[in-house]
């Protein structure tokens, strides 16, 4: 994805909400049961003692990898994301690349009680009612796709809504731009995308450089890249909370029993890095 597709998704983002917002005005929105029900907090799901937390990730496709999943079916993967004790759940609702839908949203929200994450390109406050409507308890932001005022006007709507925020970074820049945005200490959580959107290249080293600058008080999530319980175990020692995981475990025939082995395997992998460390 080069920064100009970046830039066409970006667009065809908010036409797309534009379009909704006549078909579905707000007060339509707001008259959707989800609407009005209680949120659930995305940092207190992240954020334990004893190890890494996993977002694990619905999605069908994805500009990199095409169709990943020819029959995908949202609710039944989140429901055996959280059988394998996923500490929270990203749905896409990007259709045109991801394969996604706000109805996916709805399904998720239906049958797993875990926090979810609204994944989409969100540029406009009415995504963010949108969201609220259909049942998350969270938003994506990604940095690369907002100015400055856009995303504090975005992050103040999510949280007047009572929905979590998860601000996604990709570099020192986006890091400063975002900080100069917001105060950052009190958002949600920040997320470090390890891959470049303009050649989907994976650095995990973008989390040991970047996780010690950002601020204590949000859960640090790691996006991107984990392929494998060493991978996690490396950003754990860099400093996340937790990793959000979507191809890696939507590749496989049983998403859930792929996320199980994953949590095990990264367990066993900070257990080795704890007992190198010199006492």
């Amino acid at each position: 994805m080069s920064s100009t597709i970046l830039d066409t998704l970006v667009a065809a983002a908010r036409a797309s909400a534009s379009e909704r917002e006549v078909l579905t005005p707000l007060a339509a929105l707001q008259q959707r049961s989800a609407y009005h029900a209680p949120t659930l907090s995305l940092k207190r799901a992240l954020t334990r003692p004893d190890g890494l937390s996993f977002i694990a990730e619905c999605k069908g496709a994805s500009p990199s990898e095409g169709v990943i999943k020819p029959e995908y079916k949202p609710a039944e993967h989140a429901a055996a994301y959280k059988a394998a004790a996923a500490a929270a759940i990203s749905v896409l609702t990007e259709s045109s690349q991801f394969g996604g839908s706000l109805g996916h949203l709805a399904q998720v929200r239906a049958a797993v009680d875990l926090p979810l994450l609204r994944k989409d390109f969100i540029v406009t406050p009415y995504q963010i009612a949108e969201a609220r409507a259909f049942g998350a308890d969270a938003v994506l932001l990604i940095a690369a796709a907002l100015d400055a005022p856009t995303m504090a006007e975005l992050v103040d709507r999510a949280h007047a809504l009572g929905l979590s925020v998860l601000l996604e970074v990709h570099s020192e820049a986006e890091a400063e731009m975002a900080h100069n945005a917001v105060d950052l200490a009190t958002l949600d959580a920040v997320g470090v995308n390890h891959r470049d959107l303009t050649d989907f290249s994976i650095d995990l080293g973008l989390s040991e450089r970047l996780m010690p600058q950002l601020p204590k008080g949000p859960a640090k999530v790691a996006e991107s890249g984990i392929a494998g319980g060493d991978d996690a175990a490396r950003v754990h020692a860099a400093g996340a909370d937790a990793v959000l995981v979507g191809t890696s475990l939507m590749r496989e025939q049983d998403p859930g029993r792929a996320l199980a082995r994953l949590r095990r395997e990264t367990a066993i992998a900070i257990a080795a890095r704890t007992a190198s460390i010199p006492a």
